[in-house]
């Protein structure tokens, strides 16, 4: 196994159905709680703990995750109600190592509760039309609605699975 993708990279079908987006939106909804038992009870030496040489910490983990969440959740809403528009990257690396990154674990899993909550209550909603839209990623180009759902799923999974790795090191 690759411990950089402990899940593979994603993969996202030419024709997506709708069976598979609720799996996808199915995996969200319980994420939230997943995390927590994964991480409610660590301590500090185990949230410092790290899944590979030079990989981010338990911590900055669950921190990424929310940060992530809350980017890919915007991008989202901006395709919805914008014409194909153009969408920044965040430098993932920075951000890790703002100082915010250093509060308890709980505030992340706090914005991801309602984070996740208002995508799977919008993703329900959409139309074949809406998830047929795209917006412009300033590096990964031209991303469609529904390969974003598919991804909002598919990077909480791949995270989580690098936060057991570590906890099992």
């Amino acid at each position: 196994m690759d411990v950089r993708f402990p899940i593979g990279r994603l993969q996202v079908p030419e024709q997506v159905t709708r069976e598979q987006i609720e799996e996808w939106l199915g995996q969200i909804e319980t994420y939230v709680n997943r995390l927590r038992e994964t991480v409610e009870a660590l301590s500090e030496e185990e949230l410092n703990k790290t899944y590979r040489d030079g990989s981010w910490t338990v911590r900055q983990l669950v921190h990424h995750i929310a940060d992530s969440q809350l980017n890919m959740y915007q991008r989202l809403r901006l395709a919805l109600t914008d014409e194909n528009p153009t969408v920044p990257a965040f430098d993932e690396e920075k951000w890790a190592e703002l100082p915010d990154n250093k509060l308890p674990v709980d505030s992340s899993i706090k914005m991801l509760e309602g984070i996740n909550e208002r995508i799977v209550a919008l993703a329900r909603s959409l139309s074949d039309e809406q998830l047929a839209r795209t917006f412009i990623h300033q590096t990964d180009g031209e991303v469609k609605v529904v390969t974003k759902v598919a991804k909002l799923a598919w990077h909480e999974e791949h995270h989580l699975a690098h936060i057991k790795i570590a906890l099992e090191k």
